[in-house]
């Protein structure tokens, strides 16, 4: 270990491997850690699978906001274990080794997944838009085919995004150190290891950030602008009560998601605290996939239904 050290900080091309330090400072809470992640990511797998499963097979449940909420149930499953798995077997083994190349790849599919989710956030917010704003034209605008180029539309705009970043995050030299002060392979904590000027890859975090959090968020408040718009002219309060609820699992939802990415990412360089950094991560990474299954389940009858039928 000593020897790798030394080989990272003296020549950048002779890094082969990480240390992930996670939450090795805290040695006194790995056995609480250990136990409230496996809960968690129990959770996270048997809620959005039970999701899945219903919107698959329950009739009342085949429509286009059912289809995308199973979409984004399978994507939580995937987002989280692309960085859980490899946390829970580091607190296990205490060897906290990572491969260049897997630190690479656990990188590159979390963009992937993260940027997945957030372009799924915003073609849910079109399809809310086009039931509650255009509810005659709703079965024509939103037909099976489309749903399924709308879903597949944003898996592919997701790909060369992340591609180029990861590629010019681990084209840089690292000798600083190999140990990463973070429990998974995250953009910036692999950064702060690069030697050299790190500027372009710091602008293409931002510029990513924009591609896959600004844009889709303005396309979500615009969608919800005209949502809100449509909703005050209802004539009664139990037409506009009920629009109201179809949308508020899917707000609360976005706020979720783009709220604790936000703090995490766009805060400036200066105030960035690799501990606080860490735990906000944990929020995005694991409390989001776990809590979104409860907000559409919890907030919709036709779910509740749904679960009854399959768990008498």
């Amino acid at each position: 270990m000593k020897r790798e050290e030394s080989d990272a900080e003296g020549n950048g091309s002779m890094v082969e491997e990480f240390i992930l330090l996670g939450f090795s400072d805290l040695p006194e809470l790995q056995g609480l850690l250990s136990v409230v992640l496996v809960t968690m990511y129990i959770t996270i797998l048997v809620g959005n699978s039970l999701l899945i499963i219903i919107t698959m097979f329950d009739p009342v449940l085949q429509k286009p906001m059912y289809f995308f909420l199973a979409n984004l149930s399978s994507l939580e499953i995937c987002y989280v274990s692309v960085t859980l798995p490899k946390i829970l077997a580091n607190i296990w083994t205490q060897d906290r080794r990572i491969s260049l190349l897997g630190c690479a790849t656990q990188m590159y599919f979390f963009l992937i997944l993260a940027g997945n989710e957030s372009l799924l956030l915003a073609v849910m917010s079109y399809d809310r838009y086009v039931a509650i704003c255009h509810p005659l034209r709703y079965p024509m605008l939103m037909n099976t085919t489309k749903c399924v180029w709308l879903a597949a539309g944003a898996l592919l705009s997701g790909l060369p995004v992340p591609t180029g970043l990861t590629c010019t995050i681990f084209s840089l030299n690292f000798c600083k150190s190999n140990h990463i002060n973070h429990y998974f392979c995250d953009v910036r904590p692999v950064l702060t290891l690069a030697c050299g000027d790190t500027s372009v890859p710091e602008l293409s975090i931002y510029a990513a950030f924009m591609v896959f959090a600004d844009v889709p968020f303005m396309l979500i408040l615009a969608s919800y602008s005209k949502i809100l718009s449509s909703i005050l002219r209802f004539p009664t309060a139990q037409g506009r009560g009920k629009a109201f609820s179809t949308c508020s699992s899917h707000l609360m939802a976005v706020l979720l998601f783009y709220g604790s990415a936000s703090i995490t990412y766009l805060r400036p360089k200066s105030s960035h605290s690799a501990e606080l950094d860490k735990w906000l991560s944990l929020f995005y990474i694991v409390v989001t996939p776990m809590l979104n299954p409860m907000i559409y389940s919890l907030r919709n009858r036709e779910v509740i239904e749904a679960l009854r039928k399959l768990l008498p």
